[in-house]
């Protein structure tokens, strides 16, 4: 019989897989030899057994699966299943490297802010914004603040004019969050550096604009943070740290854009499926909600997010914060892919938004 077949040594020099990897797909019933020695365990494979293992070795180049590479190797022929499994494979590969490119970009828009770190000591600036706007826009980016205290930049909202507008931002590296407020007085041409205020001043400024004032003076620089509204005045120091730059997540580019009622997102989260994963700003497992696209391109929260179509997750409680932040009424998702950003938006409000990162699910077994 050994005659007439191949011996794994041959089968593997003449496919150009290890003799260790054709055991391993033995084991995994993939490419089973057409006869074992029983005495010395030695595997011999037929001559028609070499066209699959070079389709095998060739399948494991591109990155096929285990599931896929046994659903290739046992297809029926002409009955067209190897062709799908194939075909939905490159469709995987085409949307992991255009989610790696824009992961790429973001990490080239780091890698460069901590070359180039945007300051945070302007001279000073007098602005004059409306006490309303600046009440929406605090409640609007309060919840993304952070409070590590190995990260102190962090621990504050970012003041930053930049033209007729002042933009404020808060971040904890897991979520960011922007608001912006028309603004008069020393507006700058262009942005101009920004000034971290700390949490219990934001805090206090907030508190200040319930005071019925209609519109409040800001003065930003010199280390310190001065707010005015009618008879009322608070001041307070800023904090003294570069903050991270924040440019690169208000450049998204987003692969779908979906509009929807912030209620019944809000509905479908808090009732929805959800899985534990490793998602929370100390590694500690997390409720993660996976939001899946029907076959209509409606955005649906999974209520079994078994792998397949586009899904994008991320941290539950996270997203009912950013929900809870922002307008009634009609929301805009952007969605880039299962490892971009997922940007919430609302109608009208262009610069008032906010961003969470995705959680990225194990691959399945």
């Amino acid at each position: 019989m050994e005659s007439e077949l191949h011996s794994i040594g041959e089968l593997a020099r003449a496919s150009g897989l290890g003799v260790g990897t054709l055991r391993y797909y033995d084991g995994a019933e993939v490419l089973i030899p057409a006869w074992v020695d029983p005495q010395t365990g030695y595997r011999w494979y037929r001559p028609g057994q070499l066209a699959d293992a070079r389709l095998l070795a060739r399948l494991r180049r591109v990155g096929l699966p285990l599931a896929g590479i046994r659903a290739v190797l046992g297809a029926a022929p002409a009955d067209g299943e190897a062709r799908r499994v194939l075909d939905a494979h490159l469709r995987r590969l085409e949307d992991g490297l255009a989610d790696a490119r824009r992961e790429l970009s973001l990490i080239h828009a780091m890698i460069d802010q901590r070359e180039q770190p945007m300051p945070t000591s302007p001279a000073d600036l007098r602005l004059t914004v409306p006490a309303e706007d600046l009440a929406a826009a605090l409640d609007a980016v309060r919840f993304a603040v952070g409070g590590d205290p190995e990260m102190p930049a962090l621990a504050g909202v970012l003041f930053e004019p930049d033209g007729p507008v002042l933009r404020l931002v808060a971040t904890d590296r897991y979520r960011m969050a922007f608001a912006e407020v028309p603004a008069s007085g020393d507006t700058p041409d262009r942005p101009a550096a920004g000034t971290i205020v700390p949490t219990a001043l934001a805090d206090a400024l907030r508190a200040l604009l319930n005071a019925g004032a209609a519109e409040v003076t800001l003065t930003l620089g010199g280390g310190l943070v001065r707010a005015e509204a009618g008879e009322h005045r608070i001041e307070g120091a800023a904090l003294d740290f570069d903050y991270p730059d924040h440019r690169a997540l208000t450049r998204l580019e987003p692969e779908h854009r979906i509009t929807l009622s912030a209620a019944e997102l809000r509905a479908g989260v808090e009732t929805g499926a959800t899985r534990t994963l490793p998602s929370g700003p100390d590694g500690a497992d997390c409720a993660v909600t996976v939001l899946t696209l029907s076959d209509d391109g409606s955005l649906t929260v999974a209520t079994d997010p078994a792998p397949g179509g586009f899904r994008l997750a991320v941290n539950r409680d996270f997203l009912l914060d950013a929900l809870a932040a922002g307008q009634p009424g009609q929301l805009v998702l952007e969605l880039g892919g299962p490892i971009a950003p997922l940007a919430i938006r609302t109608p009208g409000r262009a610069g008032t938004f906010s961003v969470l990162m995705p959680v990225r699910l194990p691959e399945p077994a």
